[in-house]
Order: C-alpha cells, then structure tokens, then sequence
C-alpha cells in the first residue's frame, strides 16, 4: 500500500529562519502535534483529521518540480514531523539524490527518514529525546522570558556535552514579543556563542 501523510500544506518559498535562512527551499507542512505551545503559530496544523491524506510518491514529484525552479532543499515541518514516520517520504525525496532534506522538530519522537539537516527547538514542557539532541546540527530555541534563556543554557550544554561537533546555536525572539525581543538582543550581545533567529517571512510578509 503506497504510503501517505496528512499535509496542511506544501510550498516553494524562502527559509525564513535560523542557519538556512534566505535560501530556496521547497517546505512541507504535515499536520498532527501533541506538543501543544501556546505561542504555537501553528495552532491550524494541530489536528491531523482534518487535513487530506496525500502520498509520498506525489510529495517527492512535487519536491523535484521545486527543485527544477531552484529549491535547494526540502524542509519537512509541521505541527510535529516526527510524530509520522518519515522513512517512506525521505525515502521517495532521495530519488532526487541532489536534494537535501531537512527537518524541524521539538525532539520529542524518535527519529525518522534520516536527515540531512535537524533543526531542533525544544520546549521546556516537552523535552527532547538524548538521541536528537546527539544528531542535531541546529539549535534554535524560542524566548519569551528569562526562564527560557535558562533552559536554553541547560539544552545548549547538553547538546555540546553529547557530541564533538557542537551544533549552531539560535536564539529566536517571540513572534510580537517585545520582551523577547530585548532579552534575546542583550543576551546575545554578551554571549557570542549564541546567534540571533529572525522569522524573516513574517517581517516581509510572505509564505
């Protein structure tokens, strides 16, 4: 039986936040997530009942045409990527072996499809599996108050505790959040390990 996923939407845009930022990427949105933040910008992406169920086979033919119009690579995201298993759609995306996969995910699920790329933004409620935190090139943490540059302290010694290859390291103010905008500028002004994550496409108001 040929594999499918719930998808909420799959798009040619621009990367608009952390490492990648500013390259073509062809994004793919799947839908479910019990991770459950209330900052979510998201939210929509949360069930997964209510989104068409659309195979892999399609998804990677999808992905080539957007490759052919100069995506770099595939970001798959949600809701919750790794709360499906990505092997069947990562799979059928290799077919283009030229095409990078990238993921994005809080880390809670075991991971799936073998990545190219794993960008991991934890949540302090829901903490990422010991295995993520070990593979993940990208650490991208999202801040609203002071406890969240706490935990991004405690995640980001983990993560560097578990592997040689330390990954990058973001810090990404609160959509509309002016104290999380503050917080993460000062922070970043006297800790120059961290890096600064804008949502680019918001501020330009595109998808």
């Amino acid at each position: 039986m040929e594999a499918k996923l719930p998808i909420v939407e799959d798009f040619h845009s621009l990367q608009g936040e952390g490492a990648h930022t500013g390259r073509s990427a062809y994004f793919i949105r799947l839908a479910s997530c019990k991770v459950g933040c209330p900052w979510c910008d998201t939210k929509a992406s949360w069930s997964p009942d209510q989104y068409p169920q659309i195979s892999v086979l399609k998804l990677a033919e999808n992905a080539s045409k957007a490759h052919s119009n100069g995506a770099a690579f595939v970001v798959i995201t949600g809701g919750e990527p790794l709360h499906h298993n990505l092997d069947p759609l990562c799979k059928a995306i290799r077919v283009n072996e030229s095409l990078p996969i990238h993921i994005e995910t809080s880390g809670v699920d075991p991971l799936s499809g073998d990545p190219d790329w794993i960008t991991l933004s934890p949540k302090k409620h829901a903490p990422p599996t010991v295995e993520i935190l070990k593979v993940c090139q990208e650490l991208k943490i999202i801040i609203h108050d002071n406890d969240d540059l706490d935990f991004a302290e405690e995640i980001a010694k983990k993560a560097n505790a578990l592997t040689n290859k330390k990954p990058l390291m973001f810090l990404q103010p609160g959509w509309n959040n002016h104290k999380g905008q503050n917080l993460t500028f000062e922070y970043i002004k006297k800790n120059p390990e961290w890096r600064m994550s804008l949502q680019i496409h918001k501020w330009l108001k595109i998808s």
